[in-house]
């Protein structure tokens, strides 16, 4: 039976659709700090690039973002996000015809949040949550489909989602797979085990990895990997490699974004590319918002009895920035913890650090 389970905390909503005990789809949401996707605007042409085939845009909150197609400097053009800032670029929008009154750039309607994203994928699925803050921010629609539960997340599903985070991965038949993102593509490794049949090794390897290929692509959907993606077998000579490719085109037929195998590389490398929408798990997770955030989760897990003093939280600049522009987060955990949280610039902290003081 199909589930969608919620585990809310300061400014994040982790959303894990359940089908007994196999994660399915995952996301994060963060009501604070929307990431744009499916947003309408009116954005005011600034410069036009037409051999990049669009124009660069202004937007009402002073960002820019890149709309396709070709327009005359200084319209007001009507536009959908169809791609959130990531990888180091801004929004990517495209034309659309939505009639509006707005004589400057203007935020004309939100996109649908991820939860309402996975909601309409398993429109039979109730929604589980164990915290009243999550059911006031759930839209209207689908509160039908609220279950009370006194806890979203087991460690059986905590352990699921907090294993996404990890760069490296088990697939079926012990296959392991390291995730490495670069600012042009993310490259995944293939490992084969050591046990691997050694009388006929090239057969046996590539069945073990056709085999480790659904729940790779599995993977590939949960992180919401997108843009181009180069996968590299394992134990497979280059030659045989193209082989590969039709069970692989097949392991992603039901990825919703229709992501494509292309082909494999002279090199042997397997080729697919996925549309790119929200961003990816795991600049959510490493940017200093998403570090901020988890900051808050820990130390609420960590809250001592009684009443406590108010909490300071040292960080390094961009986290404490990044916090300090989430008023959904920092309120959120004021009513959670009981008192406020204090915020302290660290010059000297990576950006992955942070410490506590009480």
């Amino acid at each position: 039976m199909m589930e969608i389970r919620i585990a809310w905390s300061p400014g994040e909503a982790r959303i894990a659709a359940m089908d007994g005990d196999t994660l399915q789809d995952f996301a994060l949401w963060r009501p604070g700090k929307p990431d744009g996707y499916g947003d309408r605007h009116a954005v005011r042409i600034l410069k036009s690039a037409e051999n990049m085939g669009g124009a660069f845009v202004s937007l009402a909150d002073g960002s820019d973002g890149f709309l396709t197609g070709q327009h005359a400097v200084g319209d007001l053009v009507s536009a959908l996000v169809v791609r959130s800032p990531q990888g180091g670029k801004g929004l990517r929008l495209k034309p659309i015809e939505m009639a509006h009154a707005a004589t400057e750039p203007a935020l004309l309607a939100r996109g649908p949040t991820p939860l309402e994203t996975i909601a309409a994928r398993y429109p039979d699925a109730p929604i589980l949550i164990d915290e009243p803050a999550v059911a006031a921010r759930i839209p209207a629609s689908l509160r039908a489909r609220i279950v009370r539960t006194p806890a979203a997340f087991d460690a059986h599903v905590t352990a699921l989602c907090d294993a996404l985070s990890e760069p490296v991965t088990e697939l079926k038949g012990g296959v392991r797979a390291t995730f490495t993102p670069t600012p042009a593509l993310m490259a995944i490794d293939l490992d084969c085990p050591e046990n691997t049949d050694r009388r006929s090794r090239a057969t046996a390897q590539a069945g073990v990895n056709m085999a480790a290929f659904p729940d790779l692509c599995r993977e590939i959907r949960l992180r919401n990997l997108s843009g181009a993606i180069l996968i590299d077998p394992a134990g497979v000579t280059p030659r045989k490699r193209p082989a590969l490719v039709p069970p692989l085109r097949e392991a992603l037929q039901h990825d919703p974004m229709k992501p494509q195998a292309l082909g494999a590389t002279a090199l042997g490398l397997l080729e697919v590319v996925r549309t790119r929408s929200r961003p990816p798990l795991h600049e959510l997770l490493n940017a200093p918002h998403g570090i901020g955030l988890s900051a808050l989760r820990q130390i609420i897990a960590q809250r001592p009895t009684g009443a406590p003093p108010p909490p300071t939280l040292k960080a390094a600049i961009s986290v404490v920035r990044a916090l300090e522009t989430d008023t959904v987060a920092l309120d959120s955990f004021s009513t959670t913890y009981g008192t406020p949280l204090r915020l302290e610039l660290a010059p000297d902290y990576p950006v992955n650090y942070w410490s506590l003081h009480i």
